[in-house]
């Protein structure tokens, strides 16, 4: 088989949520489990720091691997879904897995994956888990799918695990309030190891400890493992201050946004809660290099990235549930700008009026559908935006969507894409 005839293969032959949606979801471990018992439990081969939460788990994700990519040390990140490049997802101190290696595991295993029918999601992490152990890494941080008590990454037994927040996404598999979605993400804490939760929240707090206990697993809240103060940022980054002992750190990181300040808090305590347990040093030098080169260093995009500085500004992001949004624009009412124009689309799945409530009403609109099953038609999307008061035009593609807000913004203007991962992608 070639390269893409396996793409091929994992895309078209294989349930794939991205895609597909909720009929390619499987509710429990079975067959994850099944796969790994053949292949002879790689997960078990390495050390792992598994992470959950609604928002900000690719963000902490990535920080924690550039943090711990240190003095020699092989890294494995796996996360999902992928922009444009299927293997983005497995990565190794920033390394794609070559294709060789993806084309030979579908090959050495189809036999097995015909037995047991997979989902691509269940294929994806059994190859993740099958290459940190061939590779010998030292560490793989693991982002979870969807969920957590249920999620396919849920077989490991890691030695820390990060839930960086809840919010209401998903809410057809995971419940319709933020209790019942923090049970289901709580599913990751471990008996006897630690967990880190990313935020203080009134309404699920209870839940974590209850679990927590329950796994006699000491719990941890990321404010309180580290004092991270007078966090600024702009278009190149940001800025903030870091204590440790009597010390002050004045820190940079190359991820810009209001929002970052939570995920650089909740991977600096996960990184701090590491050190410790595994004799790291946790010092001022490495942590200032680590920072200030992430997006390179672990090929990290999508999330709050600059396309182009100016003439117009081109931003693009990623959120597309109620909290990724509100986060997105708190950032944008800090830059400095003309109109703004958005470029939009989003998936036919998805109650999507509590996004479209939150939106600006004095942006000029460019409705587009990503180039996927799951999109939602751009004159549905239209149609069903304004009234919201969200005015503008729907497009055939998003390169034209795109092509139009570049040739109708000024130089002054901010011409932004978001709504969907697979609408972002399109532009990377």
């Amino acid at each position: 088989m070639s390269y893409k005839e396996v793409l091929d293969y994992l895309y078209f032959q294989l349930p794939m949520f991205q895609r597909q949606g909720p009929v390619a979801f499987k509710k429990d471990l079975k067959n994850i489990r099944a796969l790994l018992r053949e292949l002879g439990n790689p997960h078990k081969e390495f050390k792992s720091i598994h992470i959950a939460g609604t928002n900000g788990k690719g963000s902490c994700s990535h920080i924690l691997a550039s943090l711990l990519a240190h003095e020699g040390r092989k890294i494995g990140l796996y996360t999902s879904p992928h922009y444009k490049d299927f293997r983005e997802r497995i990565k190794i101190n920033g390394n794609f897995i070559p294709k060789k290696d993806v084309i030979r595991f579908v090959i050495d295993n189809r036999s097995l994956f015909d037995e047991i029918n997979p989902s691509f999601f269940e294929i994806t992490v059994v190859m993740a888990f099958h290459h940190f152990a061939d590779s010998d890494v030292d560490y793989a941080v693991i982002e979870t799918g969807l969920g957590g008590r249920l999620d396919s990454t849920n077989v490991l037994d890691p030695i820390l695990s990060l839930i960086t927040n809840i919010g209401f996404d998903h809410q057809e598999f995971l419940g319709n309030t933020l209790p019942a979605i923090a049970k289901e993400k709580a599913g990751i804490i471990k008996r006897g190891r630690q967990v880190i939760i990313g935020e203080r929240q009134a309404e699920v707090q209870g839940v974590f400890e209850k679990k927590a206990k329950q796994k006699d697993a000491p719990i941890n809240y990321a404010a309180d493992v580290v004092d991270l103060s007078e966090y600024s940022w702009n278009m190149k980054g940001s800025n903030f201050a870091l204590r440790s002992g009597r010390e002050k750190w004045n820190l940079k990181s190359d991820l810009a946004g209001s929002y970052q300040e939570k995920n650089l808090r909740a991977a600096l305590a996960a990184y701090k809660l590491l050190a410790k347990a595994e004799s790291m040093p946790f010092e001022q030098k490495k942590i200032v290099s680590s920072l200030r080169q992430i997006r390179n260093r672990t090929k990290f995009f999508g999330r709050f990235q600059v396309l182009r500085q100016k003439d117009p500004m081109v931003l693009c992001d990623s959120a597309h549930n109620l909290a990724g949004i509100k986060n997105l624009l708190d950032s944008l009412d800090q830059i400095s700008r003309g109109s703004l124009h958005i470029v939009f689309g989003t998936v036919k799945d998805k109650d999507i009026a509590p996004l479209l409530e939150l939106l600006p009403k004095d942006a000029q609109y460019y409705f587009v559908k990503a180039d996927i099953p799951r999109g939602m038609p751009q004159h549905k999307l239209q149609k069903i935006a304004e009234p919201f008061g969200l005015n503008g035009k729907s497009y055939s593609s998003v390169r034209r969507g795109f092509a139009s807000a570049i040739r109708r913004a000024e130089a002054k203007d901010l011409v932004l894409v978001c709504g969907s991962i697979f609408v972002v992608a399109e532009v990377l």
